[in-house]
């Protein structure tokens, strides 16, 4: 099956997330506790409205607040949703060695379970589709449905952009040379990167970085038995069409892909109205 073309939702939920809702209510920062055998794990999450649960896990090195406007779109849309800050960033706390994947999908599963006693929704941005695939495999029972948002890590991406990626974290670039770095890895031409100036940690990075580079790909990847729901932007060059085509090659049954045109990797910024128009369509079954 080829992948579907946003265009493919319904026209009534695309004009339904064209605004962000000017009422939505405050996001209340909560935190979730969790034990470990290295040392107690805090897990703090900007949690919006009431309805099923959508976990939101933001890209690699950045924080909950990426999903400010997706998650006052779901709210409206009559969904909780609870946006998970990382580990290493503001009152998320915990041991920082010897980690994998499966500690960081552990860290979101107490969110989840401090929420709601059903299964929950979760959407993965980037380095975020890694850590849900890792739950879904980990906790089949905690997870409803995963969609991945620039889903990444089957195809590599070319050289000069994984500098890039690797440049947006050093902390002695210039404001220009960060800038330049930023647009090459994760927006689409035309697109203006200066929203995503700030938000870079990189201290979060270094531990994310080193405990995906700690857990086997074959672990996570197929993401246990979860339906999963691929945003695939045409213009990410850090995870490019070819990953969501995997990845719906491996798993036909379980896999959707809609592609969604004008967005690079950063995505969130740059498409707000069709991504949420996409989440709530696939969860609503229009």
């Amino acid at each position: 099956m080829s992948p579907l073309p946003l265009a493919a939702l319904s026209l009534a939920a695309a004009l339904a997330m064209a605004a962000p809702p000017a009422q939505a209510a405050s996001a209340q920062l909560r935190t979730f506790t969790r034990p470990d055998p290295r040392g107690p794990v805090t897990v703090a999450a900007l949690v919006r409205g009431a309805g099923p649960l959508v976990v939101l896990v933001p890209s690699l090195g950045r924080g909950a607040e990426d999903f400010d406007d997706l998650a006052a779109r779901l709210e409206a849309a009559g969904f909780m949703t609870a946006a998970v800050e990382p580990r290493g960033l503001g009152a998320s706390h915990g041991p920082t060695e010897g980690l994998t994947l499966f500690d960081l999908a552990d860290d979101v599963t107490a969110v989840a379970h401090g929420l709601s006693n059903r299964p929950a929704v979760f959407v993965g941005h980037a380095f975020g589709n890694r850590v849900v695939r890792a739950l879904a495999a980990r906790h089949p029972e905690q997870v409803s449905r995963l969609v991945l948002l620039a889903a990444g890590g089957q195809v590599a991406m070319a050289p000069e952009v994984q500098a890039a990626l690797r440049d947006v974290f050093v902390e002695t670039l210039t404001p220009e040379q960060h800038l330049a770095a930023v647009r090459t890895a994760f927006f689409a031409p035309g697109a203006d990167p200066a929203v995503w100036t700030g938000g870079w940690h990189a201290n979060v990075q270094r531990l994310q970085s080193a405990a995906g580079a700690a857990t086997p790909d074959a672990a996570w990847q197929g993401a246990g038995e979860a339906p999963m729901l691929i945003v695939q932007a045409a213009d990410d060059l850090v995870a490019p069409p070819a990953n969501a085509q995997a990845l719906k090659a491996a798993h036909p049954g379980r896999v959707t892909v809609l592609v969604l045109p004008h967005a690079g990797h950063a995505m969130l910024p740059e498409q707000p109205a069709a991504i949420a128009a996409a989440i709530v369509g696939y969860l609503k079954g229009r």
